[in-house]
């Protein structure tokens, strides 16, 4: 089900990343990281326009190059969301998608899944997460952790590993969150009016302070076996990545994957 009236997604995007600068102009297989995000969101069926929101006019020169649009927003914002809230006051859309660009790879299945499911919910905002598989990446403070309610809505993100199994089972089928949030627009704005919170703050994720104020989050879960961009070592996985699909001959971006579009995550 597709929510009622335009939606947009916005793709915030700066230079001054502290662990990796320059990242939205990084080159993947030819093209800027930022391109494959654009790519993803302008393909993906339910998406009326894309903008990408940047402090940058080398981003919105890189972005008109392949061409895509692009508006310059003020520099001292504190999150890539209060970014996207600035450029939502200036466009047409009901629902706005903020589609972080350090996941390349995104299938575009998994943000029309994301569309469809919070079209059909009334939270005022969504984000998505996939399994996390790799045992290396739970004590990854770069990859970050969520626990949710039976009702699919979230409980805490983390960078640390939640919940702690503290008998070692190895039962409890651990989340991870992907950077892409979805939002009605009236609470978008809501939410960049809102102080930061003290959890945010501390976790450095921005939407503890929608949790922290009474908010409640959907969560998605999606397929997806992709890698996101953080640091450099990130970025070369990525290529690698790019490269080993293209040489067996795979799609680089899986366009008719299917994501799972039910709306809880189950104890293991």
């Amino acid at each position: 089900m597709t929510p009622s009236g335009r939606v947009a997604a916005v793709i915030p995007a700066r230079m001054a990343s502290t662990r990796l600068p320059g990242k939205p102009l990084a080159d993947i297989a030819g093209k800027p990281m930022i391109q494959w995000a654009w790519e993803c969101a302008s393909g993906a069926r339910g998406v009326d326009d894309v903008v990408v929101a940047t402090d940058s006019p080398r981003i919105v020169e890189a972005v008109e190059r392949f061409g895509g649009r692009a508006m310059l927003t003020r520099a001292d914002h504190a999150s890539g969301t209060d970014r996207v809230a600035e450029v939502a006051t200036r466009i047409d859309a009901r629902i706005v998608i903020n589609l972080q660009g350090d996941e390349p790879l995104l299938p575009m299945a998994a943000l029309e899944t994301l569309v469809s499911r919070f079209g059909e919910d009334r939270c005022p905002m969504g984000t998505m997460v996939t399994p996390l598989t790799d045992p290396a990446e739970l004590a990854n403070p770069a990859r970050v952790k969520v626990v949710c309610r039976r009702d699919g809505r979230a409980l805490y993100f983390s960078r640390l590993p939640i919940p702690c199994d503290r008998d070692g089972s190895g039962g409890y089928r651990y989340m991870k969150h992907l950077g892409v949030y979805i939002f009605r627009r009236e609470f978008l704005l809501e939410f960049a009016r809102i102080p930061p919170s003290p959890l945010e703050e501390t976790e450095r994720l921005e939407q503890l302070r929608a949790l922290e104020n009474g908010h409640e989050i959907l969560v998605v879960p999606v397929e997806y076996d992709g890698q996101g961009v953080d640091t450099p070592d990130d970025l070369e996985a990525v290529r690698r990545l790019v490269d080993r699909r293209s040489g067996a001959g795979e799609p680089v971006r899986r366009r008719k994957e299917r994501s799972r579009s039910h709306g809880h995550q189950q104890e293991g």
